[in-house]
């Protein structure tokens, strides 16, 4: 997800390493972020000792949580550093969606042998963002008129536990049919809140009977949510009288034709 992760602590990296001396370091060390978002922290392994070393990367993490090292874009479990090598790691942490919003303590270890180089990062939760669209009822599918619109009530709730802020409305519809929203958007719904949207839905003339699948979307920079609705299209009443009547003309002129020359 998009951009509300806050860099809150530098790091003391130094500006070059003392010569014979191993160390791990990040840029920064604590960074915030909601449970929907990664971690991302930029971290450099130096291997001071005169000869190359393999380094096994672990850590200790919340259960549900994960991790991943990158090198160059490169997932890696452990890294072949020569001596007197310098390397920058990416590391990418997610939190459980049922994490609670406080600090974790993450500890990283890079470990070469019998020696090991710790870096003690902290990820803050600072909570979730959860959306939820759906109908008063629960229920997701209604009849229409061919040529006709229908009102649709729909509910967009704010299921998380942070503000959702500049969500808006869409349809995916059939091709030819329309559809407006009131309200098109919503300014900011608080956590546990609902707002209660009328979509109007605009179906053609001489649309064909038969099911409709029309798919409604309600959308932020922080969460979005979609529900398949199903439209059931029947053809008006006027419009099955005049097919009627059709029928009985084409009917009356076969009958006509029979009759006056069917005796020659």
């Amino acid at each position: 997800m998009a951009g509300l992760v806050q860099a809150q602590q530098q790091s003391q990296q130094p500006a070059a390493w003392p010569p014979g001396k191993s160390g791990f370091t990040a840029r920064l060390m604590n960074i915030e972020a909601a449970t929907s978002e990664t971690f991302r922290y930029s971290t450099t392994l130096h291997n001071g000792s005169a000869a190359a070393r393999v380094f096994e990367l672990k850590t200790d993490i919340p259960f549900g949580w994960t991790i991943a090292y990158k090198v160059d874009g490169n997932q890696v479990t452990s890294i072949n550093m020569d001596a007197g090598k310098t390397q920058d790691i990416a590391i990418e942490i997610n939190a459980a969606a049922t994490a609670s919003p406080k600090k974790y303590l993450v500890p990283i270890r890079a470990v070469a042998g019998s020696d090991t180089l710790k870096l003690n990062l902290e990820a803050v939760v600072k909570g979730s963002y959860s959306l939820a669209l759906s109908t008063p009822t629960g229920r997701l599918s209604d009849e229409v008129t061919s040529g006709s619109q229908k009102e649709l009530q729909l509910t967009v709730k704010n299921t998380g536990t942070l503000p959702l802020n500049d969500l808006t409305l869409s349809a995916q519809l059939p091709t030819g049919w329309e559809s407006t929203f009131e309200p098109a958007s919503i300014k900011q719904l608080e956590a546990g809140k609902t707002v209660d949207v009328k979509a109007t839905i605009k179906v053609p003339d001489k649309t064909i009977a038969g099911d409709y699948a029309a798919n409604f979307t309600a959308s932020g920079s922080s969460a979005n949510s979609q529900v398949a609705f199903r439209l059931l299209v029947k053809t008006s009443l006027l419009s099955g009288w005049a097919g009627v009547l059709v029928i009985l003309l084409a009917v009356g002129i076969v009958y006509y034709l029979i009759r006056k020359y069917g005796r020659r």
